[in-house]
């Protein structure tokens, strides 16, 4: 690997370890999560970085997707488990990473599983490995623990201006027969919670993602998809980006773009039996024989 390319890996996991902790160290009682959302992008920008994507702040059930609405009022409650899930790209090179935390409490039993999977694999993961070994490990550790382990959540490679890619990481065990790759970077994202163990997608959208340019009547519409294709290239950008931009028409032209087939939705996810869902993730830089996790 080039050294020019490994440091810009090493820079965007560095600022994705600042923007987790800055994001963690905010949830507490009647905390906006709106200004959570802000204070890390804010930071991100600051550290001459732009988002992978858009600060996943999912609360209890919700599992993942979940970004603030420009006018969002959500607040934290006391007892929340709450998931940071965030990432910075420098020049394309990116970070994913994720904590969770039950707000206002100290040690928390779903959240520290979760921990402790990510941390069981941190101490074995190597290059061109078997996927499964991984897999088996954080199932382990979840169910051992007394949790389900997500089936339908898993961490994935990641490429340059591409979030996800190549590997999937299932956390249950599984036989796939895949490998993980010999250089590059993966993100290993163990899920762990009191439910049954599987999310759907529920009704609601707040992150999307170019799928492709499309001829569209509306001069807005044209404006807005030029935007997000210089601004954003192919990665996830938030509703609430572009209506702070192009004002709340925007709204009604992202729905015209997605029945266009311009964009691609991602629903908010959430735990089938409403159970509490937890969190962590670490993005993993194989170089040679090298094991580097770039968000610690």
């Amino acid at each position: 690997m080039e050294k020019e390319e490994r440091d810009k890996w090493l820079l965007a996991g560095k600022i994705g370890k600042e923007i987790r902790d800055l994001g963690i160290s905010m949830c507490v009682p009647g905390a906006k999560i709106l200004d959570i959302a802000e204070a890390i992008e804010k930071k991100t920008i600051e550290m001459g970085a732009k988002p992978s994507f858009p600060p996943n702040i999912s609360i209890n059930q919700i599992a993942a997707h979940y970004t603030p609405k420009f006018d969002d009022k959500t607040e934290l409650t006391k007892g929340d488990i709450v998931k940071i899930d965030v990432g910075a790209s420098v020049d394309g090179y990116l970070s994913d990473t994720a904590a969770s935390v039950a707000v206002g409490e100290g040690e928390n039993k779903l959240v520290n599983a979760t921990k402790e999977a990510l941390e069981a694999v941190s101490k074995m993961i190597k290059p061109g490995m078997e996927v499964h070994q991984i897999s088996e490990v954080i199932d382990d550790v979840i169910s051992g623990l007394g949790f389900s382990p997500i089936v339908n959540l898993g961490g994935h490679g990641v490429g340059r201006y591409s979030l996800h890619e190549g590997e999937f990481i299932s956390n249950s065990k599984n036989y796939s027969g895949s490998f993980l790759r010999k250089e590059g970077v993966v993100a290993v994202e163990p899920f762990a919670t009191t439910g049954g163990g599987y999310v759907i997608d529920s009704a609601e959208v707040q992150i999307y993602q170019l799928a492709s340019i499309k001829n569209v009547r509306s001069s807005l519409g044209r404006d807005i998809l030029k935007y997000i294709s210089e601004e954003y290239n192919e990665l996830p950008f938030a509703k609430r980006w572009i209506v702070t931009k192009f004002g709340r028409f925007a709204e009604i032209e992202i729905r015209n773009l997605v029945a266009a087939g311009a964009l691609n939705e991602f629903n908010v996810l959430k735990e089938k039996d409403n159970g509490l869902v937890s969190q962590f993730e670490h993005s993993f830089l194989f170089d040679g024989e090298t094991v580097t996790i770039t968000t610690l």
